[in-house]
Parts: structure tokens; C-alpha cells; sequence
């Protein structure tokens, strides 16, 4: 059953001395910098080892970074004996297609399942408080709150963290803390670990792709894992609604040569009225993005998305020459340096408006 401890035998006894007792004799924690990082581990690991019940947040709309690393830590923590809730901020809950084949989704609970003062939480892949959506209250209500993330913009929340730009996906975050509990890696962990890394890198192009990238997809292909059907599920498969959503989207595209300094912006948007007349979910369009960023002639690519009560959710990426993060985060958002996001009210024209004067403020 979902949440529940594993069978006895595999179960880890849970003893009676609280999570203060255990890191008693640890120093308290300063302002993280990667010389900080081996302590800070071990801190977060004792408040694992010593609490029966965990929850497991990840951003709202999660992608597959997000999802998967919840979701490998849950199993993780599952086979370890823990109870655990895996869960994120939406209402209704939709995960999107493309993630539908993750192992765990037993695990996933609604947000109102969440304790409203949960013992212990620890957050995947959220670079803002604002990402939490509807747990944002009960994240910080925990007795302890773990972030784990590996974005450049994250202020650095949460009573304990792990916050490393240099991590090409907050799955690698994870793998690290499954190795350092004695997780045996298994292909259904393994299944999330990959889906997370190869989202987050671009099926392992992207610049943040290092030697040790390539090192744990080995790691996770040995366990046996198809990588051919998970990047056909998460790339190369959509609904024919998907299709009439994109060909709309392409011929409302407009190219700036003159913004971004000069280096140009090609931007769309997708208005909600699109999605409900193919029956397309928004989750379900997040790599339209990767199609408008394609024009050699723009560095900066944005594309608006309408949910039903008209906020528009902009996605953005950047091709080297300008700090898209810093970008967003002046309208709300954030992100990475080269791939960002945000939030903003308001009609297409006009937050395009917005985004174009603080992209004409960015460093270049």
C-alpha cells in the first residue's frame, strides 16, 4: 500500500532518541558554500535516519526533474522503512503525459493529505517559495524543512539545504542522498533518476552536461533501464491536439531582432482557448519551448501560456549571452541562467512589454 513501511525484515528500526538528539554533536549550520556541503549532508541525513514519517514535496506543474526526483527519493526512503507522502502544490493535481510511466505514483498524495505541520519535509527542485503553490504554508510550518535544489536563483529557504548550480538536475541531489542512506539503487529508482537528468540536461546536451553526468547515466543504464522507450515517452510522443496547439502557437510568432540589445527575441503565446478546443492539457505543451528557441537569429526565445484565469506563465531560454534567470526574477520568477521562468497577470502584449524592458536591463 502506498506510504507504507516495507515488510519487516527490510524495515529500519526507528529509535527512540529525537532528531535533536541525533545532531546534537553536529556543528550548527552556516551559510552554505561547496566547503559547507559534506556537513550539511550529514545533518540532513540524520534528520532522515531518525524520522519514521517523511513528506516529499516537488514545485507546482512538476517536470521531470521534479517529479522524478520526489518519486526515486520516495522509493528510496520507502524500501528503507519509511512512511512517506510524495505530493506538490497543484489543485487538481495533473501530472503530464509524458511522465505518466514513473514508478511510484502510488506514493502521490493530494496536498490537502499534507499535514498542516508535517515533522519532517524535503523539497525537490523548487527555486522560489512561490513554486510551492498550495504546500507553501505547510512546508514552512515543518519542524524541519530540506531543500534540495540545483538552481542558481534559489534565495536559499528551508532550515536545511543543498542548493548546488553547479548539479546538472536536482536528481543527481538525490542520488547522492540515496547513496549516502544505503539505497540500493533498482530500476524503478533508477527509471526516475534517469528521467530526471535527462530532462533537466536536454537528453545531455545542455552546457551543464559534465563527465560525471554521463558517469551516473552509466551507473543507472546498468540497472537495466530502456533509455530508448523513456526518451520516446518524454520527447518524441504527443496527442494530434498537441500538433494544431503548436502549428497556432509557430504562425503567432514574432521576432524582435532590435530587443535583447540587439541579439533578438522570438517570442509566442498560447492562449488558454487553444488548449481547451484540442482538449490539450497546458503540462503538455512545456517543450513548445524548445521548438521557438531554435531561430539562429534570436538569442532569447519566451513563450507565454494561459491558464484558465488568465495568468500567463512564461517559459524562456537563452543561448549563452544573456542571464535569462536574473531576467525572470525581476518579473517573479526564475530559474537558471540560460532557462528561466515566470508569472505575471495581465494581456500577451503587455507582459511582453514587461519582459522586453528587463531583457534590455540584463547583462549580456
Amino acid at each position: 500500500m502506498a506510504g507504507e513501511p516495507a515488510a519487516a525484515g527490510s524495515a529500519r528500526a526507528f529509535s527512540t532518541p529525537t532528531v535533536e538528539d541525533a545532531l546534537a554533536v553536529l556543528p550548527a549550520p552556516r551559510e552554505e558554500s561547496p566547503l559547507d556541503f559534506e556537513r550539511e549532508w550529514r545533518r540532513i541525513v540524520a534528520l532522515v535516519e531518525r524520522c519514521p514519517t517523511i513528506d516529499l514535496i516537488c514545485h507546482i506543474t512538476p517536470d521531470g526533474d521534479a517529479l522524478g526526483s520526489a518519486l526515486a527519493a520516495g522509493l528510496g526512503l520507502r524500501a528503507l522503512g519509511h512512511r512517506v507522502r510524495v505530493s506538490f502544490g497543484d489543485d487538481p493535481q495533473i501530472i503530464a503525459e509524458s511522465l505518466s510511466f514513473l514508478p511510484g505514483q502510488e506514493l502521490i498524495v493530494p496536498a490537502a493529505e499534507v499535514p498542516d505541520r508535517p515533522e519532517l519535509v524535503l523539497c525537490f527542485d523548487v527555486a522560489s517559495e512561490g513554486r510551492l503553490g498550495l504546500l507553501r504554508e505547510k512546508a514552512f510550518a515543518a519542524r524541519h524543512l530540506v531543500v534540495l535544489d540545483h538552481h542558481a536563483s534559489n534565495p536559499g529557504f528551508g532550515s536545511h539545504r543543498i542548493i548546488d548550480p553547479s548539479a546538472p538536475a536536482t536528481a543527481v541531489l538525490v542520488d547522492e542522498l540515496l547513496r549516502r542512506l544505503g539505497v540500493r539503487l533498482d530500476q524503478e529508482i533508477a527509471t526516475c533518476l534517469y528521467t530526471g537528468v535527462a530532462t533537466d540536461t536536454g537528453s545531455f546536451k545542455y552546457a551543464g552536461t559534465t563527465p560525471a553526468t554521463h558517469e551516473l547515466a552509466g551507473r543507472l543504464l546498468a540497472t537495466g533501464i530502456r533509455q530508448d522507450l523513456i526518451s520516446r515517452q518524454l520527447w518524441d510522443t504527443t496527442s494530434f491536439g498537441y500538433l494544431k496547439v503548436l502549428a497556432a502557437a509557430l504562425e503567432r510568432a514574432v521576432y524582435e531582432p532590435q530587443a535583447a540589445g540587439g541579439l533578438g527575441l522570438v517570442w509566442t503565446w498560447v492562449p488558454y482557448q487553444d488548449l481547451a478546443l484540442f482538449s490539450v492539457p497546458v503540462e503538455e505543451i512545456e517543450g513548445l519551448i524548445d521548438v521557438l528557441r531554435k531561430p539562429a537569429e534570436a538569442e532569447v526565445a519566451l513563450v507565454l501560456k494561459q491558464d484558465p484565469d488568465g495568468t500567463l506563465r512564461g517559459s524562456c531560454r537563452a543561448k549563452g549571452a544573456v542571464d535569462v534567470a536574473a531576467v525572470c526574477g525581476e518579473l517573479g520568477g526564475g530559474g537558471h541562467a540560460f532557462a528561466a521562468g515566470f508569472s505575471q497577470r495581465g494581456d500577451a502584449l503587455s507582459v511582453v512589454a514587461r519582459f522586453r524592458a528587463a531583457l534590455g536591463r540584463a547583462v549580456h
